[in-house]
């Protein structure tokens, strides 16, 4: 059987996201991961739509082998954003499209320098698919066309649930990235850095209401957004990162009690890395019943128009939606990473060459898909999708 799309790291959160998307949407999807056992369920329930490959991206010979012989026309990599730059080279060797959710900025220069390789093959290949970077990406270039000149870009996350108990809200080991790595953000045309908690401010956004946000480093958008607005002289660019107080308190207590550490640990003759142990152990934590998430995706512009100063508010409101109760808010990650791979399947996007959003996913049909699932988004209060 041939299949539509690939998915790697399917037995993931974003990667079931992704694959239950374009199940909905009628493609065919191959899910490659490394525990079968965590997507029975959609063998069962899809079974004449998606099937199940062993994959492990250290294995590159075998990688190459499964992907190759799926047949699909887009790979979609939902594994962490190490190994975005290796899966790339594996996708142009291939001969795939490609997407992935966002890397770091050292590897996202790694990816966007294959840009003119890319283009020889005829492959297109978007990095940052998701929420922030993806949908915020997208919500910059809608705004930017109302500038003349760009001063200042902000741009980030705030989420809250209704029931006030932890539930990791995406990646573990991305989050205590967020929460550990220094900051970096463009100040008046300079490079500086800030510890996270050390920038903590209370904040309010719609849906969300005031709670606890901090500039936070592990995001490209410093460095894409700052590509995209160059010629309209941008100078200040930061990305912040809104967690609820309960979670964040529980964030925190991972953190202190060593979580985080940079070295292995010894455990029973094992050299074992902390986060990945949490990553496991976390993934047996359920939700509760009834629970739900809402977030918001935003990115402020401040400049000038026509000699007048402008500011415009882009927001991307994500609500709970029935049938995806144990996905939470992380849709916003796994949708728009299906939207913009079926636009690459579609011929939509059609352009060789390794791109961030900004510089290539159209903006109003993609507004208008995520108006599909109904996430709304707004410029300075008013839905414009």
């Amino acid at each position: 059987m041939g299949f539509d799309f690939i998915v790697i790291g399917a037995t993931g959160m974003q990667g079931r996201i992704v694959t239950k998307d374009l199940i909905k949407s009628r493609y065919s999807v191959l899910m490659c991961g490394r525990d079968k056992s965590r997507i029975e369920h959609f063998l069962e329930r899809y079974g004449d739509k998606v099937d199940f490959a062993y994959l492990d991206l250290t294995d590159e010979a075998k990688a190459k082998e499964t992907i190759k012989n799926s047949g699909a026309k887009v790979a979609i990599n939902c594994a962490e954003g190490d190994w975005n730059f290796n899966a790339l080279k594996i996708f142009a060797e291939i001969g795939i499209h490609s997407i992935d959710l966002g890397s770091d900025i050292p590897v996202l220069k790694k990816q966007l320098a294959m840009n003119r390789e890319l283009k020889m093959r005829n492959l297109v290949h978007i990095t940052g698919c998701g929420s922030v970077p993806g949908i915020g990406n997208v919500m910059l270039n809608y705004a930017d066309r109302k500038f003349d000149k760009i001063d200042i870009v902000e741009v980030g996350f705030a989420w809250d649930s209704n029931i006030k108990k932890f539930v990791v809200p995406f990646s573990i080991e991305s989050i205590l990235e967020e929460f550990t790595m220094n900051a970096p953000y463009l100040y008046h045309n300079k490079i500086k850095t800030v510890k996270p908690m050390d920038s903590v401010i209370q904040t309010y956004h719609r849906a969300i209401g005031r709670e606890p946000e901090f500039l936070c480093g592990h995001h490209p958008e410093t460095y894409t957004f700052h590509n995209f607005c160059r010629k309209k002289g941008v100078k200040t660019i930061e990305f912040h990162a809104g967690f609820p107080d309960h979670s964040m308190q529980v964030i925190q207590a991972l953190l202190d009690v060593g979580f985080g550490g940079k070295k292995k640990i010894n455990f029973k003759g094992m050299e074992i890395w902390p986060d990945e142990f949490l990553t496991e152990l976390l993934k047996k934590l359920k939700f509760p019943k009834g629970y739900t998430e809402t977030e918001n995706l935003w990115v402020l512009v401040k400049g000038k128009y026509k000699g007048k100063k402008r500011k415009i508010l882009m927001e991307c409101i994500v609500p709970p939606l029935k049938g995806w109760e144990d996905a939470g808010c992380n849709i916003d990650t796994g949708m728009p990473a299906s939207i913009m791979a079926q636009m690459i399947f579609k011929g939509i996007i059609n352009k060789p060459g390794a791109y961030s959003p900004e510089d290539i996913v159209p903006v109003e049909p993609f507004f208008a898909e995520l108006r599909k699932r109904n996430m709304l988004v707004y410029e300075n209060g008013k839905v414009v999708n």
